[in-house]
Parts: C-alpha cells; structure tokens; sequence
C-alpha cells in the first residue's frame, strides 16, 4: 500500500513543479511584452538630408547643432541620414527616392532644386526646405501663409534681394554702369534671381551682362569674357555650385579687380569683397524648430513658409585694398560688420 502511494506522491509533486514552471514562464513573458511595446513606441525618428552641395558644409553642422539644443543628440534620440549629389542636380531625384525608401521621419533640404526632387518623390514624408527663393513660383506650396501638401520651410526670398545688391554696388564703385552677373541656368531659383536683377537693373540705370556658369571647370572663361564686356563689378546669385566654389570665386574676382558682392557671409571670410543676405543663425534656427514641431505631431500644412526679418551686410576691407577700391563712407557705415 505503502508502495503504490509512492509513484502517485512523485506525480503529483512533478505535476506541480510543471505547473509552476508555466505560471513562472507566463508571467515572465507577461512582465516582458510591455518592455516591447515600449521599443517600439520609443523608435528613434530618423532625419533624411538632401543636398546638392558637397557633404562639407556650414548649413547642415548648424542645423545639426541647434537641432542638439531642442534636445536631439545623433545617435541616442535621433538619427541622419545624408545624401550629397557633389554639385550634380541630374543625381538629386535618385538620391530623393533612396531617402523615401529608407523610410525616413522628417526630409530636409537647401535649396530649390532639392526640394523640388524630394516633392517629386514623397506625397506623405514631411520635407523642411531652407534657401528657397520663392517657393510659391516654383510651385512648392499653394500660398506662404497655407503651403499645404507635406512640406513647408524657409524662404531666402533672394529674388527680392537681387535688387539691393546691385544698388550696393552701385553706391560702391563709383561710375559703375555694367555688371557681370553669375548664375547657373540649371537652377530654379537662381534663374529666378537673373529676372529680377534685370528689372532692378533697368531701374538703377545699369546694364547687365550674363556670366551663365553651370560647371565649375567654366569660371575662368565666364571671367574672361565679363572683362571682355567692360563690366565694372560681379554680382554673384545663389546658386550650389557658387556656394561650393567660393575660394575660386573670389580668387578669379580679385585677380580681374573686380568689386564683388555676395549672398552669404561665408563669401567674404574666404576673401571676397562684400555680401548682403539673410541672417544665417536665424534661418537655421528657424528649421530646427521646424523639425521639432513635425516630429511632436505637427503637420506642414500647418506650419506657414517663414521669411527673413534679419539681414546682414558685410564688407572686406583687406579684400577692397587688394583691388585698389576704397568704399564711400556712407557705405562703410550700414555694415554690421567689416573685416579689417
């Protein structure tokens, strides 16, 4: 009797380990499924970047770096991805659609000719672009105010400044009737700028002459046959292959002695003459902020197209003594900053 009650004690003592190996397991895979869900909602979001410059450059680090002080470090609660088209604008529509694929959070982009490939490639990613001369001419968004679609941004409104530069260097170089403007037809935006600095041209009393450079091996030739025409000063429009050119630019300026004005600061720190643009810090500010607002829920469509409200103008005295310019002091007094 003793003997038979053995065998069933063994079992039911193994039926009951059993049971509580499967309670035990159970509820471990219970405590672990939130630990999952939670992964997943905490995915870092990814930022796809699109540039037609080459992948050094002073824009995408300061946006990078704002974006670290709204809270997004790389690589712990945010992650980048950078396609660089290295000044070709035929590769910028295949570098837009590997961005889209990868699936990415928010698009970025400087520049018409980007924005318009990522536009082309994604009715749903949300793309922030910055620089863009009009975006409502170029047909990026239906109005400033409501862009609509998924994408909205800053708005470098270089059109319209076109004109104020040549008044600068009009105010600058004294008897100055015709002046070389550089531009790249490739270019939207920048074909945008050569229309409006024709109207502003006409009003000024200047005349023009068209140094249309799409290739950085054609500015030694664009130079040549701008002194040919008898221009007395350079305008040089917003274009990426300029802005990739700067040193180059500014050398072949100062060597033809001819007083130069720029979009952007950067220009004149690599020895050009003058520049007179947006504010670059509060342009990028403004896109991080941006960002920050669409990875939070918000929509483009709800996010209206932002303008400059600060400018800057720049002068190289080092660069004008080079080229044996003096500038008038009533010049001199408007910059905001002068390099000695």
């Amino acid at each position: 009797m003793k003997n038979r009650k053995a065998p069933e004690e063994k079992r039911r003592r193994s039926h009951g380990r059993k049971v509580f190996i499967g309670l035990t397991l159970g509820a471990l895979l219970f405590a672990l499924c939130p630990c999952a869900h939670a992964q997943q909602q905490t995915r870092i979001p990814k930022i796809g970047w699109l540039s037609a410059r080459r992948a050094s450059n002073s824009g995408q680090e300061t946006i990078v770096r704002m974006l670290r002080d709204l809270g997004y470090v790389e690589g712990k609660n945010v992650a980048f991805e950078y396609r660089f088209a290295d000044d070709k604008l035929d590769r910028l529509p295949a570098l837009a659609d590997e961005l889209v694929r990868l699936k990415v959070d928010v698009l970025l982009t400087p520049g018409t000719p980007g924005a318009l490939a990522l536009k082309k490639a994604t009715r749903t990613i949300p793309i922030v672009f910055a620089d863009v001369t009009d975006p409502v001419a170029a047909g990026l968004v239906d109005s400033l105010a409501r862009p609509g679609g998924n994408i909205t941004g800053f708005s470098s409104i270089e059109a319209v400044l076109a004109g104020k530069r040549l008044e600068l260097l009009k105010e600058t170089v004294s008897k100055l009737s015709r002046v070389a403007v550089l531009w790249d037809p490739r270019n939207p935006g920048s074909t945008q700028e050569w229309k409006e600095s024709q109207l502003a041209a006409r009003e000024l009393g200047l005349q023009l002459h068209s140094m249309e450079v799409s290739s950085a091996d054609k500015y030694q030739d664009a130079f040549k046959e701008a002194i040919r025409a008898r221009s007395g000063a350079l305008a040089v429009l917003s274009t990426p292959l300029a802005s990739s050119n700067q040193d180059q630019i500014a050398e072949l300026a100062a060597r033809n002695r001819l007083p130069a004005i720029y979009v952007q600061g950067s220009f004149v720190t690599d020895g050009g003459l003058m520049s007179y643009g947006p504010d670059r810090t509060e342009r990028y500010r403004r896109i991080a902020v941006f960002v920050d607002k669409i990875l939070k829920g918000t929509k483009p469509a709800d996010l209206p197209v932002e303008q400059p409200t600060k400018f800057e103008f720049i002068i190289n005295l080092k660069a004008a003594k080079q080229i044996g310019l003096t500038i008038p002091p009533n010049v001199l007094v408007r910059a905001d900053k002068v390099i000695k």
